[in-house]
């Protein structure tokens, strides 16, 4: 799980980066709004999931293999217990 907290904490810090960049740049060019501020956001989203994309690709993998291991575990002890429940 620590794979898992550190890849989301992560990502939200990109976003929090790529919305803090584009928020000060949309204050020295435009008259901040509603719509200016939604725009905003949908940009930094997109633009945070591109950087995370490629600056983030080894956490990712590492959460993945990490995922991978705990559902060959769990599927490991399942075998485990019907094999237990055959002999019985």
């Amino acid at each position: 799980m620590k794979a898992f907290y550190k890849y989301t904490l992560a990502r939200f810090a990109v976003f929090g980066v790529c919305w803090a960049v584009l928020y000060g740049i949309g204050l020295l060019i435009f008259e901040m709004s509603s719509l200016i501020n939604l725009l905003i956001l949908v940009v930094a989203m997109l633009v945070s999931a591109v950087v995370s994309a490629f600056l983030l690709a080894g956490m990712r993998n590492d959460l993945a293999l990490n995922i991978e291991q705990r559902a060959t575990r769990m599927t490991e002890r399942l075998e485990e217990s019907r094999r237990a429940e055959d002999i019985d």
